[in-house]
């Protein structure tokens, strides 16, 4: 897909393989709509930079550093844990800068598992079957609820 093919609704002409079921198509258009007024998570000048910096890297010209969590709870997003996270990879930065005499690229992983598709829609938890995006949830709420 070239860049021109590129746009916020572009997703949607894809196939989708690995996404869950929602029962009240009203609810998932209300969530839907809601999420597109609000700004983007990361603005297009930070991308953009990113990139550049990337290719610093690939250029042996700086150092990346990523770090955050594999697979973390709703329960975990919180001002406390994001800050520590924040300030943990900030340390290490300051000694990759003064150990490897490079500036740093920082890359934070957080909120990863999310929105990752998974490979089967269920799994089972003490023996119960569950949504795996409710995995933080109570069997009593198993259906999928897009509000």
């Amino acid at each position: 897909m070239s860049s021109s093919d590129w746009s916020p609704d572009s997703w949607r002409s894809k196939p989708i393989k690995q996404a869950p079921g929602y029962p009240d198509e009203a609810a998932l258009n209300k969530s839907v709509k809601e999420l597109s007024r609000l700004p983007p998570i990361v603005h297009p000048k930070e991308i953009v930079a990113l990139k550049q910096h990337l290719r610093d890297v690939a250029l042996g010209e700086a150092f990346l550093l990523q770090g955050g969590d594999c697979a973390e709870l709703f329960d975990y997003c919180e001002p406390n844990a994001i800050e520590s996270k924040i300030k943990l990879l900030l340390q290490m930065s300051l000694v990759l800068v003064w150990g490897a005499d490079k500036r740093v690229v920082r890359i934070g992983r957080m909120a990863g598992q999310y929105a990752k598709p998974r490979s089967s829609p269920t799994e089972m938890v003490n023996g119960v079957e569950l949504c795996r995006s409710e995995e933080t949830f109570s069997t009593a709420s198993k259906s999928v609820n897009a509000t």
